[in-house]
């Protein structure tokens, strides 16, 4: 079993930075591929990135050279650093992490809103 627990997001404007952390609890982290995620209301949750346990990247292409993911290939935990945010940006976002070697495993973060004003 494993839990995510997400913290970070909140209210900033357009052009700035925010940090979001996801903290993995389980076991076995390094079989976990990481993933942020996001959502708008009428819309389907978007992949922003992903980062494996022997560190292979996947970005999508509108965060790239904006959003950084950090990894801690210890325990699991993951960073999304976001620079140069755009109104575009406000979503609800997720972490997720997904057994790699079994995509049908997967698990969720709670969510946590991040909101860009112009």
């Amino acid at each position: 079993q494993v839990q995510l627990v997400e913290s970070g997001g909140g209210l900033v404007q357009a052009g700035g930075s925010l940090r979001l952390s996801c903290e993995f609890y389980g076991t076995m982290s390094s079989a976990y591929t990481m993933g942020w995620y996001r959502q708008t209301p009428g819309k389907q949750r978007e992949v922003i990135g992903t980062v494996t346990g022997t560190g292979s990247y996947y970005y999508k292409d509108s965060v790239k050279g904006r959003f950084t993911i950090s990894r801690n290939f210890l325990n699991g935990s993951t960073v999304l650093q976001m620079t140069n945010l755009s109104p575009d940006d406000t979503a609800l976002y997720y972490c997720h992490a997904r057994y790699t070697s079994a995509p049908h495993l997967f698990y969720w973060g709670q969510g946590t809103q991040v909101t860009v004003s112009s």
